[in-house]
């Protein structure tokens, strides 16, 4: 499995985007599982790490 570059306060694009129509994410918190803000409306979702890697798109910054 490939693994992902990305940190704490690492802006991340998903595949699929939310439903307030952006696909840009913030990780706030990594554990086994991964916590990351909408950069648009502020939604907070936690999912864990294994699907957080598959649903990851690529890291912008």
């Amino acid at each position: 499995m490939e693994e992902k570059d990305y940190s704490v306060g690492t802006t991340v694009e998903m595949k699929k985007g939310h439903p307030c129509g952006e696909n840009k994410w913030e990780i706030i918190r990594i554990g086994a599982d991964i916590k990351i803000k909408c950069t648009k409306c502020g939604r907070i979702v936690m999912i864990p790490r294994v699907e957080f890697n598959k649903k990851m798109k690529r890291v912008i910054s």
